[in-house]
């Protein structure tokens, strides 16, 4: 796709990753089959493929409206398109450069907006604010409204971690809402590790991996984040720890891609380099263990890949490998390459596009009664338990059992 930059992107870093980017574009339009929100509007400029000719448009000078803001917003940055796409197209990384240029030349975004978005980057990233929060809703959803109430889940046991010693360990990210939403994945991760003879090691310093920050337009408190755990972490992975376990798919594409955002950092980019190539899925990592090691009751389940797992990290087949060989069977579903609607904060901005794709999800999901839905993203997690009496839980409770 010829491009021609006008002077203020080109030669700049910038724009001359765009460039390369949008060049390697040939306009074939497979992208469009397998996203969500134009299977849902049908518009090609909520396709892949229109919103790469928006970006252009913005590069080479055009005019930066709202409407080209609102197409860019409704992207999922599900990555489906990325795995669809024959000629290797980074999308992500041009819709980021083009959400900030756009983000930077529109209006301010109405109060109500600027309110929401401001109260998600204050509270969401911050495990204390957001638990704080979250039982005040608990308390008074029922009470006055029954439609939050539905979209509130209802406390989760810690569950018990393990204190055994092992010469083999590894850093576990607790996360921002996951310790509040659901704190007993990662003690159920430690035991899973525990009975592989690998520790499991809790750094409390370490927080938000920078994602929300970085989705909501704040790359700047982003990299502060990042290196704020890395800062946490390196003392640790001096001392040997193996690896950075993520249990929460959305978190674990975020620090693969420290190394990505911190390259110009003098005093980080090595280390940046270094954690990125530590972090790991946990599936990842049981399925480089003997794992046969538990067996479970075997149940009916029906399996929901996130996005970020099988589109953004690339790891396909691993869970379902895991799983299928413990005993569990797995239900086929229809479109488990389509995102469920969560994506963060997607679920709250874009709620009505979210709720289309969350109802679709969990109608193909439940299509042969499952006994139990399980997934590997806290978001998706959350988001199908709203709808559905199925119990939904993270893949690594299986193991054992739970």
């Amino acid at each position: 796709m010829k491009t021609d930059l006008t002077d203020a992107f080109e030669r700049t870093a910038e724009g001359e990753l765009a460039e390369e980017i949008i060049r390697r574009c040939v306009h074939c339009g497979f992208c469009n089959a397998t996203c969500p929100t134009y299977q849902l509007l049908g518009d090609e400029n909520d396709g892949p493929r229109g919103r790469i000719y928006l970006i252009k448009q913005v590069l080479e000078g055009s005019e930066v409206t709202n409407k080209t803001r609102t197409h860019l917003d409704r992207c999922l940055t599900c990555r489906n398109c990325e795995t669809t796409c024959p000629s290797g197209v980074d999308y992500s990384s041009l819709l980021e450069i083009g959400r900030h240029i756009v983000e930077e030349k529109t209006k301010s975004r109405p109060l109500k907006e600027r309110f929401v978005q401001d109260a998600l980057l204050n509270v969401l990233p911050y495990t204390k604010r957001f638990k704080f929060f979250l039982n005040i809703g608990r308390v008074f959803a029922p009470i006055f409204a029954k439609g939050a109430y539905k979209k509130i889940p209802s406390k989760v046991s810690k569950g018990k971690w393990s204190k055994q010693t092992h010469p083999r360990r590894m850093l576990i990210l607790d996360g921002c809402v996951q310790p509040a939403l659901s704190p007993d994945i990662n003690s159920a991760t430690a035991r899973v590790l525990d009975k592989l003879k690998i520790q499991l090691v809790k750094i409390k310093k370490a927080g938000c991996c920078g994602a929300v920050s970085l989705h909501l337009h704040r790359k700047n408190d982003a990299l502060s984040m990042m290196k704020h755990n890395i800062d946490a972490w390196w003392s640790e992975i001096e001392a040997g720890a193996e690896a950075i376990v993520t249990t929460a798919s959305g978190c674990g594409v975020m620090i693969k891609d420290y190394g990505k955002y911190l390259e110009n950092d003098v005093a980080y980019a090595e280390k940046a380099q270094r954690i990125s190539s530590l972090c790991k899925d946990i599936s990842e990592i049981i399925a480089a263990e003997d794992y046969l090691i538990f067996s479970p009751v075997p149940k009916t389940i029906s399996w929901h890949p996130p996005c970020t797992l099988q589109h953004g990290q690339k790891l396909t087949g691993i869970v379902e490998k895991i799983l299928t060989d413990c005993g569990y069977h797995l239900n086929a579903i229809k479109d488990s390459h389509l995102c469920c609607g969560s994506a963060g904060t997607y679920s709250i901005l874009q709620a009505d596009l979210s709720t289309q794709l969350g109802d679709n999800k969990i109608k193909n999901l439940e299509a042969d009664q499952p006994e139990m839905i399980v997934t590997g993203n806290i978001g998706c997690q959350t988001h199908l338990q709203e709808r559905t009496k199925t119990p939904v839980k993270h893949w690594v409770h299986l193991l054992l059992d739970e």
